[in-house]
């Protein structure tokens, strides 16, 4: 089972919760993969060091001057803007290039090929009594994560819970992470930001057809309109983490957020029951 955690907007604790759903489910077999590649901090969390590191490639052209013509082929063909020709070479951006092999496949005079471009690395950590946890980070000036994310999510697919910590948003980044999973959490928040966000969120998932559920967290009592639009769109309100300065402070430190707020355990088990009563 693949359990997706999402939001529309950054901050409002999607880290927490699949952190807090690793420890509750207590299974070694689990694996919760860090696909917030661009700021991953799940393994702030657990405070292990990793135990291997892979490196992540993506392919990019190479132009082999001896045989280009400078035809401006590959420009023309190029979505991307990634392939520029000046009058003497062909320029190429990488960090533009979508890796899709077009110039590649179409270049008259075979002129190109393809190379390897480190996009950026995995790492995994054993976290004791939990499972492992899997990291992807960027490396820093590259644009497309979406290629590093699914590099990601490849990783122990026969394991039999997997988490996705979500990146925020709704961008190709956001869609890569959900995408094929049995289940999507919608970690939420009573603010206007949070609520305009949730609906964006919403509409992504219903695009995919892919069930889900709303966690509100830091609930002050007033969520009448996340409860409507809960019933508009027949996505359910799973739980409701209550504001607590104590947990905020906890996890601020690094220390153990289910000593801070104990009634988190219980919060998180009956997340987990009715998951697995959707799927």
């Amino acid at each position: 089972m693949q359990i997706a955690v999402a939001s529309g907007k950054g901050g409002t604790g999607k880290t927490l919760i699949s952190t807090t759903l690793m420890k509750v489910l207590n299974d070694e077999r689990v694996v919760l993969i860090d696909a917030d590649v661009e700021e991953p901090n799940a393994g702030l969390v657990f405070n292990q060091s990793p135990l291997t590191t892979s490196v992540v490639h993506r392919l990019v052209p190479t132009i082999d001057p001896d045989y280009c013509t400078l035809c401006g082929d590959c420009a023309a063909i190029c979505n991307f803007n990634a392939l520029v020709v000046i009058p003497d070479q062909v320029l190429v951006f990488n960090e533009l290039c979508h890796s899709c092999g077009a110039c590649v496949a179409l270049c008259p005079q075979s002129a190109i090929r393809e190379t390897k471009h480190p996009l950026g690395v995995i790492e995994d950590t054993l976290v004791p009594g939990c499972g492992t946890l899997s990291t992807g980070r960027l490396n820093v000036g590259e644009a497309l994560s979406p290629p590093l994310i699914k590099a990601c999510k490849q990783k122990a697919p026969g394991a039999p819970t997997r988490i996705i910590d979500c990146p925020p948003g709704t961008t190709c980044a956001m869609i890569e992470a959900i995408k094929g999973s049995d289940y999507c959490l919608l970690v939420t928040e009573p603010t206007p930001l949070g609520r305009h966000d949730l609906v964006l969120s919403l509409e992504a998932l219903q695009l995919l057809n892919i069930p889900g559920g709303l966690v509100i967290n830091r609930w002050q009592g007033n969520d009448q309109y996340l409860s409507d639009l809960s019933r508009r769109t027949g996505f359910p309100i799973l739980a409701r983490i209550p504001f607590s300065p104590e947990l905020a402070r906890s996890y601020m430190r690094g220390a153990e957020t289910l000593e801070a707020m104990p009634e988190l355990r219980c919060i998180m088990t009956d997340i987990i029951r009715q998951i697995k009563e959707a799927v």
